[in-house]
């Protein structure tokens, strides 16, 4: 058996190392709730966790389309309104629960991503994200004027069956595993022969289809794979919120919510979703807590997201490569 070079072995200890290391930071992501049960107050804590896991998940899956391929998209909230709803409906009227049915909100979500985008993935640049608009737009009015859903005035959703102490847990792990599952996929796709279509195509897309790649249903593959996370955590956040209305899911803002994330972490890698989604939240609490919860917070923090962006112009994680201060730990490129 032939021995590693000693660059080889020390890469691989390093490779073990960032492994061990972000396993134990799992391990204790899975055990944090336990503070819950043993002694009340960190329901605070789990909230914000919750809300970045959820973010981490959306801003991966749209990284898949949006950052490997290089498409921005603008409708994804479709996809996270098209999950609450489908849940939402089937606890109503059936009395299913969301933490069963979110998966098969998530392959409803491929099923209208894949048929979406199969339609719309010819258009490029401006008039594919015109396009998602469009799809927005016309969800919105669906929803709208659908009164079996509850129209304009929304729909009310019962609540889950636990003491207030206990009812942040389900939906923490919930959107934890959610994350974790499109981190993986997203990695996994970034190191597989589709990310490298998907690469080239963000590259130059007419020289990717003269080397003979299938661009376009590499996108629509793409495409429909993102839709399934952003699925899955409208099944769950829409439990969460007990109260399903257009006006929660189907905004310009949540759509730009993502990209920026994207653009903030760093779009096209790994951990950019995962960097941009903590600081996107962090961010946003630490505003409402010295300025309170206003119009002001918004605007506040919408501008200290931008200047990251002015000046990491590829990403805080982009940057710091190009720096070559990348943290291994965030190298998961």
């Amino acid at each position: 058996m032939a021995l590693l070079s000693p660059t080889r072995a020390t890469a691989s200890v390093r490779l073990e190392a960032r492994s061990l290391i972000l396993l134990g930071l799992v391990i204790l992501l899975f055990l944090l709730p336990a503070l819950q049960v043993i002694a009340d107050g960190y329901n605070y804590v789990l909230h914000i966790l919750t809300l970045i896991f959820m973010y981490i998940a959306l801003a991966s899956g749209w990284n898949i389309i949006g950052g490997y391929a290089g498409y921005t998209s603008l409708g994804h909230p479709v996809f996270f309104a098209l999950g609450a709803y489908f849940s939402g409906v089937l606890l109503v009227y059936q009395g299913w629960s969301p933490f069963w049915t979110a998966p098969l909100a998530g392959l409803l979500a491929i099923l209208f991503g894949f048929a979406f985008g199969f339609i719309t993935l010819r258009a490029r640049g401006p008039s594919f994200v015109i396009s998602t608009i469009a799809l927005l737009l016309l969800a919105r009015l669906v929803l709208d004027n659908w009164e079996w859903v509850g129209g304009s005035n929304g729909l009310s959703l019962p609540m889950i069956g636990l003491p207030y102490r206990f009812y942040k847990i389900p939906f923490y792990y919930g959107m934890l595993l959610t994350a974790l599952t499109a981190v993986w996929v997203s990695y996994r796709i970034r190191h597989s022969k589709l990310g490298l279509f998907l690469r080239a195509i963000a590259m130059d897309e007419t020289k990717a289809e003269v080397a003979g790649i299938d661009t376009r249903m590499c996108k629509v593959i793409a495409f429909a794979i993102s839709a399934f996370f952003a699925g899955v955590c409208g099944a769950l956040w829409g439990y969460h919120q007990t109260y399903l209305r257009p006006t929660i899911f189907l905004t310009i803002g949540a759509a730009a919510d993502l990209v920026l994330i994207n653009l903030v972490g760093g779009r096209g890698t790994v951990a950019g979703p995962v960097l941009g989604a903590a600081l996107r939240v962090g961010l946003d609490e630490l505003v409402v807590n010295q300025i309170g919860s206003t119009e002001l917070n918004i605007t506040v923090t919408g501008a200290l997201l931008i200047l990251i962006v002015l000046f990491f112009p590829g990403g805080i994680i982009g940057a710091l490569r190009e720096r070559g201060r990348l943290p291994r730990l965030l190298n998961w490129d």
